[in-house]
Order: C-alpha cells, then structure tokens, then sequence
C-alpha cells in the first residue's frame, strides 16, 4: 500500500527526537511511501531530511495559537491528500491536530511521545490525535495512567542505524587521542551534560573505582548546561588525570569503540539511544533502573542495571565487571545480538509501516 505521509516538527535543535523522524522518513521513503516534513525554516532537521531527497516544506510556528501556521498546513494537507500526519512536539502537536481535525481531507492524526516527563498537555493526546505512539513500554504505560485510552496508544522503540554503528567499520581513536596505554580500562558515557543524566553520580563512583583500577580512564562524551559544575567537581575531588571532557562529538561510533564499558547513571529515561548504540557496538552495559532502560538492558546478560543516585552500587557494578575481561565480553555480544534482533531501524520501520497501513485500512472502514 502506497500512502502519503506528513511528519511535523517544531523543534529546531537535534537530538533523539529528530533522529526518529530521520531515519523513519528516510526507512518509509525506501519502502515506497511519499514522506513529506514539515519544520521551522531554519532547523536542523529541514537541511538534514532534504539531503536524504525527502521533500521539505517550511512553516514558522511561533507559538501554540498561531492561525497563519494552521492556516498552512491546512492548506498542505488539501494540495497533498495527506493519509497520516504524525507529530512530534507540543506546538506543532497543537497545530497540525487542529488543522488534521478541520480539513475536509480527514487524514489520521498520529502523534509520537519521546519523553520520559510529565505531560503539559492532555489536549494533544487525549482528543486531537487517532492514536498515539512511544518510544518505550514505560511511556506508554505512563500515559495509560494519565488516563490516555489504553486503545489509542502502541509504544514502538526508536531503532539503531547498525549500519552507522557497525564494529568492523568504527575505530579505536581514544587510546592514541589522550594517550591511554593498553593497560588501562577506559569507561565512559555519552549523554548530554544535565543533571538528570547522572554525571555527578559517576563522578563520585570514580574514587573507589580508581582505588581498585588506579589507571581506569573516565570520559564524558557530550556538551551542556553542567559542564562547569562537572568540572568543578572533577578538581574537588582530584579526578583530573583519569577523568576527561570530550566535549560534543559527531564520532560517536569511534567512541563507542574505544570504550571498554559504557556507563549511563541517568536518573530518567524514555529509551536510551545511547545504551542501544552502545550494545550494537558490543560494549557491556551498566544504567540505572529508571524508565524505560530495563526494556533494553537485560540485567546480568547485556549489563548491571543499578538504582539511581547510588554512587556505591555504581562502583561495585563497574568493579564486578574489570574484575572479570569474559563477563565483559559474554555481555557485548549479547547486547549487539538483542539490538540486531529488536532494536534496529530496519525492525523500527517495518513496526511503523505496518502501523500506518492498519491505520489507514481502519479509518477507510
């Protein structure tokens, strides 16, 4: 079945969010479906997704109530014969449902949760969207008790781009870039730098870490509004010859591969992109059990899931795993071996054409 499709977005950064739609409009558009996004002139995702030849189409979206906005998008939906629109963020969630609702092209109305936070808007999942799609079982099931229909919603996990994050194609560049001999273990994790990502909790794991594995090297990959308190931290407690700031990095793969264990203390999560890259690269994992990380992580087969806020845990985990090299190993390969077989793009977009075509054959009934 061919359809036609329109993605919305008004977010103009990148990050998971719009990685989604990337790599869901670029797996449809190969699959034969006409995909059609929708973003702020000036984001990211606009220059990114018209270099893949997916047709992109401009709209400002200043603000929730914005009728020029609806006004083009109705206009959109009409001169296309839009199927589905699937959208993304709160603003542009508002605007295209109520343009979806008005237009005498009634096309199915989708809209995506990515977030592992409290909703600000019932209006945008309870009454202008057909149905609703997360990117964990724990979203999901959160929305469920926000007294979101259970019918309306299907959680379906963001998929990894195995061919970007392949081990045979990545490189070992850390160990020569801040000159780590190879008797060192070198852990780190790749998150942006806020709060709620733990790095603090990390930080004072590292000393009874260091204590066991004096030349463990630490690395944090990725930029934020934390830096300076991180780095302040680091010198606090006299880190700064094992701990280093990589800054943000579009190498993510090559970091991934240098990694001996990759560690995510995150003390909320929707779906950890990171943890799933990390596993297709074949790196044992330890996270925390919060949100939706014990979907991907299977505690003692491709990680150590932990509780959060818990330096000591934190430690004792990454200690068991230095202490035991097969253990390590036994873990990467099941976790590369999970994400080929439920976490790939190719599974993510096959779950949402199939989705889109039922939608489509049940709003026809």
């Amino acid at each position: 079945m061919s359809f036609i499709i329109l993605h919305t977005e008004s977010s103009k950064g990148w990050g998971g969010q719009e990685i989604r739609i990337f790599l869901e409009s670029v797996g449809l558009k190969n699959r034969g479906a006409k995909v059609i996004v929708l973003c702020q002139p000036d984001s990211i995702l606009a220059r990114k997704i018209s270099e893949e030849g997916i047709e992109v189409r401009a709209c400002r979206m200043k603000k929730n109530y914005d009728v020029f906005a609806v006004r083009n998008i109705l206009n959109l939906i009409k001169a296309e014969k839009i199927d589905i629109i699937n959208t993304h963020s709160g603003r542009d969630s508002f605007l295209a449902g109520i343009a979806g609702r008005l237009s005498s092209i009634k096309p199915a109305i989708v809209r995506t949760r990515h977030l592992a936070l409290p909703i600000t808007s019932k209006l945008t999942y309870s009454l202008l969207p057909h149905k609703i799609v997360t990117t964990s079982e724990y979203v999901r099931q959160y929305l469920i008790s926000q007294n979101i229909p259970q019918k309306k919603i299907i959680a379906v996990p963001t998929g990894v781009d195995m061919r970007i994050f392949n081990v045979g194609t990545a490189k070992n560049i850390l160990r020569k870039e801040l000159n780590i001999g190879d008797d060192a273990d070198i852990i780190g994790t790749i998150a942006i730098l806020r709060f709620k990502k733990g790095h603090h909790v990390f930080l004072k794991a590292a000393p009874e870490i260091l204590k066991m594995f004096p030349k463990t090297i630490i690395v944090f990959a990725g930029d934020g509004p934390q830096e300076e308190n991180i780095r302040n931290k680091i010198k606090e407690l006299k880190l700064t010859n094992n701990v280093f700031l990589l800054g943000l990095r579009h190498d993510i793969p090559n970091i991934l591969k240098s990694l001996d264990i990759f560690v995510l203390p995150t003390l909320q999560e929707s779906l950890p992109q990171s943890v799933m890259q990390a596993m297709a690269m074949g790196k044992p994992v330890i996270a925390t059990r919060v949100g939706g990380v014990p979907e991907v992580v299977e505690d003692g087969v491709s990680g150590i899931l932990v509780e959060p806020e818990n330096p000591n845990a934190l430690s004792d985990g990454i200690i068991s795993l230095l202490k035991n090299k097969e253990r390590m190993k036994k873990m990467g390969d099941a976790g590369r071996k999970i994400v080929e077989e439920k976490y790939s793009v190719e599974a993510m977009v096959e779950r949402m054409y199939n989705f889109y075509e039922s939608l489509i054959r049940e709003r026809k009934r």
